[in-house]
């Protein structure tokens, strides 16, 4: 609630993706509906606290099942609904289940494996958008709190999977992805891996994890330039306040 107050005060901005953990997406969405307004639109993505609750699951097919807006394309077979890519403007924009194996997608303990990879080729093969912003729950690789240095999930995220972890660094690499926004961590950082952005938006439960900051990203395209506004909540001023701006070039 306090998170979306907050986004509502600077500045809703189009939309909002969050990127996993969002346990239960039910009443995630009826906070962002009441705050941010009916009409507001919401992404989801499936984290691994939705993965693992069949309820969860069933609320997430049933969105995407719906009529997603700004809607590219719907994710490969068995995974139609909780993988999808979308545009905006000048920007293309893909949500992806990394809990998916080609059968179910629910299956894997977070990977880009061949299916999910496959469709992912396709998308980005097929979009001409200068920017192009890639979300999943799991990093790349663990990086440690910016502020506070909590460190976690390490060698647990997809660099579980090195070989299928390199492919899908390079297949981001290749189509000049603007960044890779994920999750998992409950940790805000931002990094260059091997010339690509990943940038963990952390989490927004205020007080219910003291370990770490909560946390939003503003993200703002241009024409030609794009950059991300991090504001992170201050317990002494009882706000969220403007942490640093990342411009990613």
């Amino acid at each position: 609630m306090g998170a979306c107050e907050a986004i509502d005060d600077i500045g809703k901005g189009a939309f909002t993706v969050s990127v996993g953990d969002i346990d239960p997406p039910e009443y995630v969405s009826k906070t962002v509906e009441k705050v941010l307004g009916s009409d507001y639109t919401w992404y989801p993505v499936v984290g691994n606290h939705e993965k693992e609750t069949p309820n969860d699951m069933t609320w997430l097919r049933n969105w995407g099942q719906s009529d997603i807006p700004y809607l590219v394309q719907r994710g490969p077979e068995n995974c139609e609904s909780t993988t999808y890519s979308f545009d905006f403007k000048n920007a293309h924009f893909v949500v992806l289940n990394e809990y998916y194996d080609g059968k179910s997608d629910v299956a894997t303990n977070g990977d880009v494996t061949k299916p999910l990879y496959e469709w992912l080729k396709s998308d980005l093969e097929a979009t001409s958008k200068p920017f192009i912003f890639v979300f999943g729950h799991e990093p790349i690789v663990s990086i440690p709190d910016i502020d506070s240095g909590r460190y976690r999930h390490v060698g647990g995220n997809l660099d579980a999977h090195p070989e299928n972890n390199h492919r899908f660094q390079e297949l981001l690499r290749n189509h000049n992805v603007t960044a890779y926004i994920c999750g998992h961590i409950h940790g805000f950082s931002f990094s260059k891996i091997n010339g690509l952005w990943q940038l963990d938006a952390a989490h927004c439960r205020g007080i219910g994890d003291k370990g770490t900051k909560s946390t939003f990203l503003k993200v703002w395209v241009g024409r030609d330039k794009c950059r991300v506004d991090v504001y992170r909540y201050e317990q002494n001023g009882n706000i969220y306040s403007l942490n640093r701006t990342i411009e990613l070039n």
